[in-house]
């Protein structure tokens, strides 16, 4: 059985079935993909991802959708959910380069400030060798998707990394997918703009001690306040009623074999 066969384990959060995967492990299968798998669609979540989201929950259970997890609070979850946490952050800063790198393949770039995608292009293509055959901003991105999607398909890129946010970038890629030739779609959050120097990333040790979500939250309070408190609160509250929804399944099934079996 290869990789492309074997089936994933995948933990339950809020209802998003999230890969229980190590980097390695997710590198290969994404590999596999580009080497002739069939598309594949490649998500990061976090606690932001799990609730503006929310509304795309049912079209992600899907076998060529993976959802990888990104951050503390995920592990939080799956914690208090499941009892045990994830194999390894997977967050897609530090995942796409070195997965790109090794691959080879082609990349289109789409998202992001005007002139931001590109100087992301443009570290890629000095740092880490990637050939990006097409950059696109997330204003003229938008203004013409006909015309945007011909564009992609003609450059002949084979993984595509639309970093419009959540939930844009997701609902983006499930809603054109279908007509996109690329057999990798990557929805890749602010990866541009730490690609392009307009963010910096956290210390080593801070990001070691899986604190860079307070150190982005110190340099930009107002933009990131509710996502670290209101909308922690709400992650939590999506998380238990999954949980509690999934409960009553069981107990109902069980409760309908036992029936069955009197």
């Amino acid at each position: 059985m290869n990789s492309m066969t074997q089936p994933i384990e995948t933990l339950s959060i809020a209802g998003f079935p999230v890969l229980h995967s190590s980097a390695s492990a997710l590198r290969k299968r994404m590999l596999a993909v580009l080497e002739g798998g069939e598309q594949t669609v490649l998500f990061f979540a976090n606690t932001n991802f799990i609730v503006q989201c929310a509304q795309l929950r049912e079209r992600m259970h899907a076998p060529d959708i993976l959802i990888a997890n990104d951050g503390v609070g995920l592990d939080i979850a799956a914690q208090m959910i499941h009892h045990h946490r994830f194999v390894e952050n997977l967050n897609g800063t530090d995942f796409i380069p070195p997965l790109l790198e090794r691959a080879k393949r082609p990349v289109f770039l789409l998202g992001a400030r005007p002139g931001v995608a590109r100087r992301a292009a443009d570290r890629l293509r000095s740092e880490h060798g990637v050939t990006v055959l097409g950059v696109c901003d997330g204003y003229a991105g938008t203004a013409d998707p006909e015309r945007l999607i011909r564009w992609i398909n003609e450059s002949g890129a084979e993984v595509v990394l639309v970093a419009f946010g959540n939930p844009l970038q997701e609902e983006w890629i499930l809603r054109h997918r279908a007509r996109l030739d690329a057999r990798l779609l990557i929805g890749v959050g602010a990866l541009f703009d730490f690609l392009a120097g307009d963010k910096a990333r956290a210390p080593d040790i801070v990001r070691r001690l899986r604190l860079e979500w307070l150190y982005r939250l110190g340099r930009e309070p107002r933009r990131l306040a509710r996502r670290y408190t209101i909308d922690i609160a709400r992650f939590l509250v999506l998380c238990l009623a999954a949980d509690k929804e999934t409960a009553r399944a069981s107990e109902s099934l069980k409760s309908g074999q036992t029936g069955r079996g009197i």
